[in-house]
């Protein structure tokens, strides 16, 4: 693969990066005040969009408070994107909460219990 093939990957990767420099203190929103993790950048095709997965903290209520911030900060993050990687368009910032953890538990919580039924009838 030609090094202009990971050219997404690269910024991808840069995006993140900046993204959390970005959540991990300046942004003033009090909404944001809960931690808020950057598992994963995603590149739309041509560079319009970026889909920003997260995983969020808390209860239901604090995760749809965070995540109303997070909306609220895409302009800014938006522009400082642009600004800080030198980027010729600025593409629409996606915020998209990254439930693959509870996923992964609630799959290993319902295979455990096909594996030991007896344990978990009640």
């Amino acid at each position: 693969m030609t090094v202009q093939g990971h050219r997404p990957e690269r910024i991808a990767e840069e995006i993140r990066n900046e993204v959390s420099l970005m959540l991990a203190g300046e942004l003033k929103d009090p909404r944001l005040a809960a931690p808020v993790m950057v598992t994963e950048v995603r590149l739309g095709a041509g560079m319009r969009t970026v889909r920003v997965f997260v995983r969020l903290e808390g209860d239901e209520t604090e995760r749809a408070t965070t995540l109303e911030g997070l909306q609220a900060a895409k302009g800014y993050v938006r522009h400082e994107l642009v600004e800080r990687l030198h980027m010729r368009r600025a593409p629409e910032v996606l915020f998209i909460l990254d439930e693959t953890e509870e996923y992964n538990n609630r799959i290993e919580n319902l295979l455990r219990k096909a594996k030991n039924p007896e344990e978990h009838s009640s």
